[in-house]
This record gives structure tokens, sequence and C-alpha cells, in this order.
């Protein structure tokens, strides 16, 4: 007699619709925290030739959004914005109110239009994460039609499974795009100057990125076990006239805070330009 896994004891089965770079992270999170199985999952793909490893591992790939959307409960919508509107539109006749949650991880469409193309009684959650979802380290911030706020917790159990999660008002998910989903490559970028920064000192390149690298996930977990802040943490390595608080200083001089804080700020009004011409 067969037992229930207690891991995936209540778990939904999930379509993912447009199983691209952040689509495909989902699914390889999924099946790495435990919860579901690559069969638990059906992926769709405009170019299905390029679900083929996925196939191989087991997962469900089909090309028809349709057969995939009956076949599930909870619908990942992962294409881009310009295609999401045909893509709802496709899949309204395969939608059952009350039994389908429709998950958009589209920057910069909203609950409501999404609700207006799918013109059914369907949960309706967005979500903004970023590609660390892979290894389930993802930032991911969710908000939801306020109709549908009781389906919130069942979408946060999701990508609880994949990271961090944040619980927004959905006036803030352009912001959370600049901020979680820009910023893992500004801090991307913030690793690889400090291992040129380090090869210019002595190290080999691969033992440079090695030790930035791991510097950088030090001092992030450092924040996210002891829930302190950054400067408190600072204060601990920089002592009067040392090399620490000689360093910073230079790279304040040279605008290393600022040129962070601009960045996201463009960023964000960027989403919010794009967003604005999506919808005239």
């Amino acid at each position: 007699m067969k037992t229930k896994d207690p891991k995936r004891d209540g778990a939904k089965r999930i379509a993912i619709l447009g199983a691209g770079n952040i689509g495909s992270s989902i699914a390889r999170g999924l099946v790495a925290s435990g919860r579901y199985r690559p069969a638990d999952i059906t992926l769709t793909r405009r170019r299905a030739e390029l679900l083929e490893p996925f196939r191989q591992g087991k997962f469900d790939v089909l090309f028809d959004n349709r057969e995939a959307v009956k076949s599930a409960a909870i619908i990942i919508l992962a294409v881009g914005p310009q295609q999401l509107e045909n893509l709802v539109k496709e899949i309204r006749p395969a939608l059952i109110e009350d039994r389908h949650m429709l998950i958009s991880i589209v920057s910069g469409v909203t609950t409501e239009q999404i609700a207006g193309w799918a013109k059914k009684k369907t949960n309706i959650v967005r979500a903004m994460s970023n590609t660390a979802i892979a290894i389930r380290e993802a930032m991911t911030c969710l908000c939801a039609a306020p109709e549908s706020r009781g389906a919130l917790q069942e979408a946060k159990d999701i990508f609880d499974a994949l990271g961090k999660t944040l619980i927004i008002s959905e006036e803030l998910m352009l912001s959370a795009t600049a901020l979680a989903g820009c910023g893992i490559a500004f801090f991307l970028r913030a690793i690889r100057a400090a291992s040129q920064g380090g090869t210019q000192i002595g190290f080999h390149s691969d033992e440079a990125l090695l030790m930035a690298a791991q510097t950088a996930r030090g001092a992030a977990s450092l924040l996210l076990s002891s829930q302190s802040h950054p400067e408190s943490e600072i204060d601990k390595v920089t002592t009067p006239c040392g090399c620490t608080i000689e360093g910073l200083n230079e790279m304040e001089h040279h605008g290393f805070s600022s040129a962070m804080i601009t960045g996201i700020v463009t960023s964000n009004e960027k989403a919010a330009r794009l967003f604005k011409k999506g919808r005239s």
C-alpha cells in the first residue's frame, strides 16, 4: 500500500505558461523544494523544442496552453507584457470559476487588467521575483486583487518554498520590480567589481570571484539571520584609522551609495514609463 508523501500532501498541479528564464527557474525551484515532482508541473512555450531538457527530466511539456490549463489548478503566467493579453484571452474558455488561480509574474500588468481579459471569477495574484528562484533564494513580492486576497496565502506558500516572500500593496509592485527584479543585477555587478578589485591586488580572477561572492553571501546572511541594520554590522568591522573605514570613505567619495540609489530609482522610473506605454 502506497503512503502519501507528507511534503507533497495537498499540493495542487501547476501549469507554467511561458516557461522562459523565470518560468523555467520556478519549475526547477519547485522541484528542488521537494513539494512537487516534475510530473506535477506542466510547462508551455511557443518554441516548445527549447523545453526538451525538461521533457527528458519528466516534466509535462505541452504546446497547447488550453490543455495545460485544463490539467492544472494553479496557472502561472510567465510571458512578456506584450503577450499577456492574448494569452489570457486564449485560455479563457478553459478557465473554471472557483477552481483556477492565476498567478502573474508579468511586470507592469495589473490584476484589474487580467481580470478584464479573463472575464471569469478566478483568483488573481501578482508575483514579482528574480532568477535566484531556481536555487530557492529568491525575493518574491506578492499582491492580489481585493476579491482574491483569500488566495494570497496559497500563493505565498508556493513562493515561500523558493526563498523569501513579502505581501505588499499593488501600488508598490513596480517598485518591487526595480528593487528585487532588477536589483539582483545590481548586486551581481557589485560582486563583479569587488572581484576585479581583488584581481588588481593580487588574486587570480577565479579566487577573487569566489572570495567576493562568498563575502557578499555572508553579509546578506548576517542581516537576514540577525535582523540587524547594515550600519550596525559595518560598525563591527570598522576601527579608528583602520583600512575598512578608509576604503568605505573612498567609495562614498566616488558615489558608491549614490550610484546604487540612483540606479534603483532610474529602473523604477523606466518600469513606470514602460507600463504607461503598454496601456496607451
